[in-house]
């Protein structure tokens, strides 16, 4: 028997069985003879019913696999993602602390040239000062030598 036979069957004694009263359609049927027929549909099952079961099974498998290593796979370029940022905010910030350290190196060298400038004028003025306090004393020794020995001049009619 094929199982469009016992479809078939089943549909025969379906139509034969006695008719519940007042349950929308329901019928009684022997419980034994319907098992009897599903087990010979299971037994004459084609092959190829079988192996597309096995298919949807291995397929779910695949599936489900697939979705493990997608999942490995998104975590991973996460991760790699964060990392990849992770030395970009290092660099970012390295860039950042180099631009603050050059800042304040200029910042440094041009304070040192101000007070190098600065103690230079400085001293500058401190010995323009001592020098222009010395010429002084100079003039003052030499205009008291002139003073103090004026010099002589001799008239004509002591000459002779």
């Amino acid at each position: 028997m094929n199982i469009e036979e016992i479809l078939e069957k089943i549909d025969d004694m379906l139509d034969a069985a006695w008719a519940m009263p007042l349950s929308g359609g329901k019928v009684v049927v022997d419980a034994e003879r319907m098992r009897n027929l599903i087990d010979a549909i299971r037994a004459n099952m084609p092959s190829e019913i079988r192996q597309a079961k096995a298919i949807v099974v291995d397929r779910t498998e695949i599936i489900n696999t697939a979705k493990k290593e997608a999942e490995g796979i998104i975590r991973t370029a996460e991760e790699r993602r964060e990392h990849i940022l992770s030395r970009e905010e290092i660099v970012v910030q390295a860039q950042e602390k180099a631009n603050e350290i050059q800042i304040q190196t200029q910042k440094r060298a041009r304070d040192m040239r101000k007070t190098a400038q600065e103690f230079t004028d400085d001293l500058l003025r401190q010995t323009e000062e001592t020098l222009t306090q010395q010429i002084a004393q100079v003039r003052q020794a030499r205009q008291s030598i002139r003073n103090a020995h004026p010099a002589k001049t001799v008239e004509p009619s002591e000459q002779g």
